[in-house]
């Protein structure tokens, strides 16, 4: 049985995709079979895993609509062991159109329920907001990552985002766990990133992984040639800091 892992933070900026993309394509070079679903309207897990967003006619819309089903909207990719549900513009609409629905909140776990059989890990890379796609997102899940920037405002709106997950428990999902925070744009040579991981570290102790995502060159390069940072490069900083978050999470 696999386990379903929500990426997530409203704020935006703060290495979400990154981490969706990178974390799933480590895990299957572990030899995991991971699929990543992309829940955010800017689509750029799918761009970033080298699919043109323009071709997608089946994805996590349809999904959300219950107009195809989650094996119909499956695509390989080029990263090994790694499938992906993709998004499209159009899921931009998917909030207003989805407001009248009874269960609103459910329609993709209801949609991802018989995924878990097939993969060891199911990522979904959310939308930079508390909407209706997130709230869908941390319902599907079994667990949240929630990476913080280490910058100045990093642990502004994470109280917002905590609450949200407590009432997702409350109401919808009392098995939701906090898979864990996951420090990012760490750059040892500033005070202030160190600052930060000491006050993330002191708040929250326990809850935070042990790697960390040090800020890279290659990390955000690879994103404009289609290809995760294991397949950009492999001895990169960047594969180095996913292939120890990836070993983590598979030995927690």
């Amino acid at each position: 049985m696999g386990k379903i892992i929500a990426i997530a933070n409203q704020k935006g900026g703060v290495g979400k995709t990154t981490t969706a993309v990178n974390l799933a394509a480590a895990l299957g070079v572990l030899e995991k079979k991971v699929l990543l679903i992309d829940a955010d309207p800017q689509a750029n897990a799918t761009s970033g895993l080298g699919v043109d967003v323009e071709t997608v006619e089946v994805g996590t819309y349809q999904l959300l609509e219950h107009t195809a089903k989650a094996n119909e909207a499956i695509i390989e990719t080029d990263s090994p062991n790694l499938d992906l549900i993709p998004a499209h513009i159009d899921l931009v609409a998917i909030e207003l159109e989805l407001v009248d629905q009874d269960n609103r909140e459910l329609m993709l776990k209801q949609a991802t329920r018989s995924l878990k059989d097939n993969y060891d890990y199911v990522i979904i890379d959310c939308a930079p907001s508390l909407g209706l796609l997130t709230l869908n997102a941390l319902a599907a899940a079994d667990s949240v990552i929630i990476p913080i920037q280490c910058e100045y405002f990093a642990l502004e709106g994470l109280g917002k985002l905590l609450n949200t997950i407590k009432s997702v428990q409350k109401v919808h999902h009392k098995d939701l766990l906090i898979e864990g925070l996951l420090l990012t744009m760490y750059d040892s040579r500033l005070r202030l990133s160190n600052q930060v991981v000491d006050e993330v570290k002191k708040h929250f102790s326990d809850m935070v992984f042990d790697t960390i995502i040090q800020r890279n060159v290659r990390l955000s390069e690879a994103p404009s040639y289609g290809e995760s940072i294991i397949k950009y490069d492999a001895a990169s900083k960047g594969a180095n800091n996913y292939l120890s978050l990836a070993e983590e999470l598979i030995n927690a």
